[in-house]
This record gives structure tokens, C-alpha cells and sequence, in this order.
């Protein structure tokens, strides 16, 4: 699978029933997403494009070393702002 298709179903995965919740934010191994590419390395390439792709789709892609997480990209919409003064 290429770095859109992969995407496509991560996306998908996002509004799929599994693990105990209806839809929502998710963690995927790196060796089940090497799987999915069809690699055996992931390079800083591969995941910037499927990071890329998961943004066009309204989701974000976190590197967490040995997984992945997978969420909406609205979910940090609500977060505090720091302002100029805090800095």
C-alpha cells in the first residue's frame, strides 16, 4: 500500500468499532504499519507523506517510537493558547 492508501485506511479505521468505543483516536503498532506500506523500514520520508496524507483527511499522526497514534485533527482545536506575554 502507498502512503494515500494507507491513509485512507487509517482514516477509515478512525469511524470503525473496535476495542471496546464506537470511533475515535487509536494506536497502531510500527511493525502492523510497516505491514500496511509494504516496507520494512519507515523512514523520516515515509512518514512525513503519510502524515501529510492523514492531515488532508482531517486526522494527525503521532510518533510515539515503538507506535503510533491516530487522531482527529479537531481534537486540538480547544486547546489554551499561550500568548506573546507568557513567553
Amino acid at each position: 500500500m502507498n502512503h494515500e492508501d494507507t491513509a485512507e485506511k487509517l482514516a477509515a479505521l478512525y469511524s470503525t468499532e473496535f476495542g471496546g468505543k464506537p470511533s475515535g483516536r487509536f494506536r497502531i503498532p510500527e511493525k502492523l504499519l510497516r505491514e500496511m506500506m509494504g516496507r520494512r523500514r519507515l523512514y523520516e520520508s515515509d512518514i512525513t507523506a503519510l502524515s501529510r496524507a492523514l492531515l488532508e483527511r482531517g486526522h494527525v499522526l503521532i510518533d510515539m517510537d515503538s507506535f503510533y497514534v491516530v487522531m482527529s485533527a479537531n481534537s486540538f482545536v480547544n486547546y489554551r493558547r499561550v500568548g506573546k506575554d507568557l513567553v
